[in-house]
């Protein structure tokens, strides 16, 4: 694989969480730091509703700019909503999906955050070939409305449910190879979702193997972000369900790669894992990060009694 300059040795491993927005972007950070995250994800706006009910604020935004401790997280970056499809066969939801699209790119933006995950799209039924155009068509389309926009599209891998597409490395190269703005692309790897879709990671060979084949089709260097998310169903189940880590059918053996291959040092890691109010499984989780990031072995999820 292609090399990544690691940071310092001095500096913390670069991890988080999926953090809530609720009350506004500033609090996002509050919560991130309140579990000692270096790194965090957040939604630019309602996740399940298609438009923003109102724009940022200037206020909100210089809040979310001028946090005393903005700082201490050295990536943020966001998720775009869930009913974003641009693969989407209905004309009408395809042109809202675009519009969508263009609207969060424009609000990430605005926060000045380096990328947007997105998930690709389904083809609902067109096949393959048809969705992959549909979805570089609707990438080009609403890059070319959004010049001056810096914030890129980081493509997920996906599971593979129903008619997702993105479950296999070729189909997110192809998207980037037939992209007429490349370079505004790039990719977020799930664990769960390579899991679901066929990659075994359930050992650190099987892990190897799969990113070996991530930097040969698509690149290393387009990787800009990692899910840790362990899976509730089996290898190939082509299934979206996100479990704890080392509770899952995976294991920690990923987690262990990710943490101590220094080709990844430069790659927040972030959390899609569930949680309560008081994110107690944030700390538990991200805790298992820290340990795997030394040369301690940790107990196996029999051996120990907490989530």
């Amino acid at each position: 694989m292609k090399t990544t300059k690691p940071p310092p040795q001095s500096a913390p491993p670069l991890i988080g969480a999926h953090m809530s927005t609720a009350g506004g972007m500033a609090l996002a950070i509050d919560r991130a730091l309140s579990v000692d995250c270096t790194a965090m994800q957040i939604f630019v706006k309602n996740n399940m509703q298609w438009f923003a009910a109102a724009p940022f604020t200037e206020a909100e935004l210089r809040a979310f700019h001028e946090h005393p401790r903005r700082g201490e997280l050295r990536s943020v970056f966001g998720h775009s909503g869930y009913l974003i499809n641009l693969a989407a066969v209905n004309p009408d939801f395809a042109e809202k999906s675009r519009r969508a699209l263009a609207d969060e790119l424009a609000r990430a933006d605005q926060l000045r955050l380096p990328f947007l995950v997105l998930h690709p799209g389904a083809h609902m039924g067109a096949g393959e070939e048809a969705g992959l155009q549909k979805i570089v068509a609707g990438l080009d389309e609403v890059f070319a409305k959004l010049p001056q926009v810096k914030t890129r599209v980081a493509l997920e891998t996906t599971a593979g449910q129903g008619t997702s597409l993105g479950h296999t490395f070729e189909e997110l190269a192809w998207i980037l190879a037939h992209s007429a703005h490349p370079e505004r692309l790039c990719v977020c790897a799930d664990t769960a979702h390579l899991f679901a879709a066929g990659f075994d990671l359930s050992t650190e060979a099987g892990t190897r193997e799969t990113f070996e084949r991530f930097d040969r089709v698509i690149g290393l260097e387009r990787l800009v972000a990692v899910h840790c998310n362990d899976s509730k169903v089996g290898l190939g189940s082509r299934v979206d369900r996100h479990e704890h880590l080392g509770k899952g059918k995976i294991g920690l053996a990923p987690f262990r790669f990710l943490m101590r291959d220094p080709r990844f040092a430069a790659i927040p890691k972030v959390l899609e894992t569930p949680k309560g109010k008081e994110m107690e499984e944030d700390r538990v989780n991200l805790g298992i990060l820290r340990e795997l990031a030394t040369a301690t072995p940790r107990k196996t999820p029999s051996q120990r009694s907490s989530p």
